[in-house]
């Protein structure tokens, strides 16, 4: 039998009530199903929408609103809420209630292209299924006309959004063409002229005639510069002093003080001799001719008016300056008046200089402002086309409203037939029932034990010892009772089972030589993964048939967390040892060693458990002496440890051992506990793994071998030391 299949069925035989229940659930379910009535009979209406077909239209508007009206139609669109919730308010109006959303679950909506007269055409047919033939009928027919009323609206809200978002345009757009406008119109305003005077060629011609009025005026500069030349070197004066000498020599007031100064002058020149200065009439005419003196001053500034102040410094230059006679006077005049001639034709040079520049520079810019005209004119024409264009679309869509319809129309009315479903056979359904029982059942037991990671086959166990490299020493079959109290210790001598355990000893022995180079183990530490796993009873049987071969065996009871197993061998343990377990360790009360009555050369350290601090008593000193003479008067010692999964007791005894024996056993021990726990002592370097044991195997998967010769009895007491290997 295949390991899968093994393990089906025990979990089948595990998980019996569940399965059972598994199957009596779904024969009931198709019990219940096969003595249904038979189903009411169904009603299906089915009609076909078409689409319209291209009706002759005035408006561009008209025939685009149409063909995408065609384009939206969908299962979503026929479907929609506000259709449906429509339809279910007229059949609760004529007293056949029902609710949108059971509507939209009894349709069914087929969309296809067929080809039409003039193209493809698109086909919708519409299925509804009811409970009665007459609300069925009507509400197929309450749909189709709800459906292509919601076309025709849907068509008609596409237009007025057309026509409402040209309208929200058309004002922006009127107003970006009246800006254009305006701008053009200021731009023309302000250049127009000097663009108009650039194209007919008066710009050119009034730069030109500037010209020839600036060479005018600088040939008349250079004659008036001559002539101003000569008056003055003729004259030696200047221009302005020209014109100082003029003025004052032209007025009477600064001649007739000028007569009342040489007068005076004369006067003092003559009594001067005569009469001291002190004299009264040399102080009167000395005052006199200070204040003609000072009058002729003041004279002179008024005629010249201030221009030419800086050349009468004083009263002799007045008096000097204002004796021109007639003919000088009138080459002074005569400088002047060419003086002033040249300024206002040097102003007026000056003046067309600057006029000839901005007409040049006008002339120059003449293009920039031809394209900054034309760039104005387009913008204008732009928003000008825009603007006609948004009119003519809105004139469109407001006459394309008449000629909106809907997208949909009935082309095969909706027609209702009666669907009557024969019931099912009872037999075809329970036996189908009890088929999908069996499989639900199969799987229930699948399931709960693909969840329980418990091994439950020796091969799982296997397979985890392979895959972390540990040696499987001894497939143990299930173990029938020797004694009245249900234990499997194999007391007689000849049971076929010791064959099992001597082939495990020989087993440990060549694994122990294997791992430390020929020595084979004297302490072996027997562990297992947690209780149950049928460790004490395997360090039992393993200890017996030792004993039975002729080896002087000891098995310790190191669990001091449980009560001493020792009354299965015969062997008991006085309260004292329990009270003091130091001392029952070194001998102090009594030795801890007794010899099992029922089997020669077996001996038996009980346990003094259970012990509030177990800990502390493996670790003492004088559990290890204890350890040191067993190894020193024994051939073999077993350590029947407490399991690692509850506490590391164990591993406080590894020091003194040789090696480790793990005892599992299926149905008992963990998968997940054991991998965890394989991981922790193979990292262990100071306690190697010898092997394993697997408990409570079939029998038909335990080799076979010829029996073992019996072993002979000892002739004499076996002695303290052995040398010998077991």
């Amino acid at each position: 039998m295949s390991p899968f299949v093994k393990r089906y069925l025990l979990a089948l035989d595990r998980y019996k009530w569940p399965s059972l229940a598994t199957l009596l659930g779904v024969l009931g379910i198709s019990a219940v199903v096969a003595m249904q009535p038979p189903p009411p009979p169904q009603y299906r209406a089915e009609g076909v929408l078409v689409q319209n077909a291209p009706v002759v239209a005035l408006t561009a508007t008209g025939t685009e609103v149409q063909l995408r009206g065609q384009g939206i139609i969908s299962e979503q669109f026929l479907l929609a809420d506000v259709l449906l919730e429509q339809v279910s308010q007229e059949l609760e109006r004529r007293g056949m209630p029902m609710e949108p959303d059971t509507i939209r679950d009894r349709t069914t909506i087929t969309l296809e292209s067929v080809e039409g007269e003039d193209a493809q055409v698109q086909r919708v047919t519409v299925v509804f299924r009811g409970p009665s033939e007459e609300q069925t009928q009507l509400t197929l027919s309450l749909m189709f006309e709800a459906m292509v009323e919601l076309s025709r609206v849907t068509n008609r809200a596409r237009l007025g959004a057309i026509v409402t978002a040209l309208d929200e345009r058309l004002p922006a757009v009127e107003s970006d063409l009246r800006a254009a406008e305006q701008a053009l119109e200021a731009y023309d305003r302000t250049e127009g002229p000097a663009i108009q005077a650039a194209l007919d060629g008066s710009l050119l011609g009034a730069i030109s005639g500037g010209q020839q009025q600036q060479r005018q005026n600088q040939i008349a500069l250079a004659g008036l510069d001559a002539q101003i030349q000569s008056l003055q070197q003729r004259l030696g004066l200047s221009p302005g002093q020209a014109f100082t000498a003029s003025a004052l020599s032209a007025d009477p007031i600064i001649a007739q003080l000028r007569s009342q100064i040489l007068e005076t002058e004369t006067q003092l020149e003559l009594l001067s001799p005569t009469l001291r200065e002190s004299h009264p009439t040399m102080q009167e005419l000395r005052q006199n001719l200070a204040a003609y003196n000072a009058l002729l001053t003041e004279r002179a500034q008024e005629v010249v008016g201030g221009q030419d102040l800086a050349a009468l410094p004083s009263v002799s230059d007045v008096r000097q300056n204002s004796t021109l006679d007639p003919a000088r006077a009138a080459l002074a005049n005569q400088l002047v008046t060419l003086s002033a001639e040249r300024a206002a034709l040097a102003s007026q040079q000056q003046v067309l200089t600057q006029a000839d520049g901005q007409l040049r520079q006008q002339y120059s810019s003449l293009p920039n402002k031809q394209l900054e005209r034309d760039r104005l004119a387009q913008q204008v024409a732009l928003n000008q086309a825009l603007y006609d264009q948004i009119q003519a679309k809105r004139i469109d869509a407001q006459a394309a409203e008449a000629e909106t319809v809907s997208s949909l129309t009935v082309a095969e009315p909706p027609t209702v037939v009666a669907q009557v479903e024969p019931p099912p056979n009872p037999i075809v359904v329970l036996a189908v029932g009890g088929l999908l029982g069996v499989v639900a059942a199969g799987a229930v037991a699948f399931l709960l034990d693909l969840l329980d990671s418990t091994a439950r086959t020796a091969e799982d166990i296997q397979g985890i010892l392979t895959d972390q490299d540990v040696p499987v020493l001894g497939l143990v079959p299930g173990l029938e009772a020797t004694s009245a109290q249900g234990w499997p210790i194999l007391y007689p001598p000849h049971s076929p089972d010791l064959e099992i355990y001597e082939r495990l000893r020989s087993s440990l022995r060549r694994a122990g030589s294997l791992a430390e180079a020929g020595a084979a183990p004297r302490v072996v530490l027997v562990v297992s993964s947690r209780a149950s796993e049928g460790k004490t009873t395997s360090a039992f049987n393993l200890g017996i048939a030792a004993a039975r071969a002729g080896r002087r065996t000891l098995v310790i009871e190191a669990d001091l967390r449980q009560p001493s197993c020792g009354h299965r061998l015969g062997v008991t343990l006085g309260p004292e040892a329990i009270a003091e377990p130091l001392h029952y360790y070194a001998g102090r009360q009594q030795s801890p060693i007794q010899l099992a009555p029922w089997v020669e050369n077996l001996y038996l350290a009980p346990s003094p458990g259970p012990q509030p601090h177990p800990a502390a008593i493996l670790e003492s000193s004088e559990m290890a002496q204890f350890l040191a003479d067993a190894r020193a008067r024994f051939d073999l010692v077993l350590i029947d440890a407490p399991p690692l999964g509850r506490s590391n007791d164990a591993l406080l005894l590894g020091a003194a051992s040789d090696g480790l024996l793990l005892v599992t056993r299926p149905g008992v021990t963990d998968k997940a506990v054991l991998e965890a726990l394989l991981e922790q002592l193979l990292e262990n370097e100071d306690l190697p793994v010898l092997g394993a044991v697997v408990n409570a195997t079939d029998r038909a998967t335990v080799p076979t071998l010829p029996p073992a010769p019996g072993p002979a009895a000892p002739t004499a007491a076996p002695p303290l030391i052995r040398s010998v290997d077991f």
